[in-house]
């Protein structure tokens, strides 16, 4: 599975931007898919993700309500959308997926990763 992320940019506070993350090779329902950020000298940290299957999804609290994360069956593609964005969600984003069905916040485990996407929010 090779990941493609994009849609990254420069932003200012409150505004919005939706990130797309495209997979190629097959899917399965038991995958899981999920968007990370890295900002400067702090660990990466889970975002938000789901089960191709639709049966779990889920969001790290700082983004809860202003994030949304979906899905283009037909075109294999995950889509981060980033609403009323502040500064301290600046980051390189990644998406990543692992085939276990463990939809889990610790990038440990995740065998495939996106090469990110850089967002940037001016204050």
């Amino acid at each position: 599975v090779q990941l493609q992320a994009s849609g990254g940019g420069l932003v200012q506070a409150g505004d919005s931007l939706k990130l797309s993350c495209a997979a190629s090779g097959r899917t399965f329902s038991r995958d899981v898919i999920s968007w990370f950020r890295q900002a400067p000298g702090k660990e990466r940290e889970f975002v938000s993700g789901f089960t191709w299957s639709g049966r779990s999804t889920s969001y790290a609290n700082s983004v809860k309500g202003r994030f949304t994360i979906s899905r283009d069956n037909a075109k294999n593609t995950v889509y981060l959308q980033m609403n009323s964005l502040r500064p301290e969600d600046t980051a390189v984003y990644y998406c990543a997926t692992r085939r276990d069905g463990y939809l889990d916040s610790s990038p440990r485990g995740y065998a495939y990763w996106g090469q990110g996407t850089l967002v940037t929010v001016s204050s």
